[in-house]
Formats: structure tokens, C-alpha cells, sequence
């Protein structure tokens, strides 16, 4: 089983990915570009790395309106079940 699981988001050149077997706290990845950062699912707050600012507004309002789904997502990774993809930020 490959250590990165499926992409649960991509909009505005945003890719946002959840990794089986990671390390707690619940968190995901957002990449844009160059730059990647993980991001706290529980209390949105950046853990690692950085993101452009606009960027990562769109990542933290894309998490805040999918709060619930994310945990899911994180939960079935923990579990190694096959993820779902979560709606884009239109």
C-alpha cells in the first residue's frame, strides 16, 4: 500500500492530500506550487511549511466549510480504507 492516499481536493492549482500511516494530530497536506504545508484539521492552524497567504485563505476556507468530511477522510486513512474525494472550492 503506497504511503500517500488519494487526493481528497484539487481547485485553483491547490492540491490537498492525505497520507496513510501519518502521524497525529489529524492534519492534511496543501501543495501550490513550490510550496506545501500541513494543516491541523481540528483547529485549522498551519503545523508545517507555509503557503502563499491567498492561498492559503482559499485552503483554510475550502477546510473550514469542509470541517466534518476531513475528519472522515483522516479516519478512513488511519484506517487504510480507499478514501473519498472531497468537492473543490468553487
Amino acid at each position: 500500500m503506497e504511503a500517500r492516499a488519494r487526493v481528497p481536493s484539487r481547485f485553483f492549482g491547490i492540491s490537498i492530500w492525505v497520507y496513510w500511516r501519518d502521524h497525529p494530530p489529524p492534519h492534511f497536506h496543501a501543495e501550490y506550487g513550490e510550496h506545501d504545508a500541513e494543516v491541523g484539521i481540528e483547529d485549522l492552524v498551519v503545523l508545517g511549511g507555509n503557503l502563499p497567504p491567498r492561498a492559503l485563505g482559499l485552503v483554510i476556507e475550502w477546510a473550514t466549510r469542509h470541517h466534518d468530511e476531513l475528519r472522515r477522510v483522516w479516519d478512513r486513512a488511519a484506517n487504510h480504507e480507499p478514501l473519498t474525494s472531497i468537492e473543490p472550492l468553487r
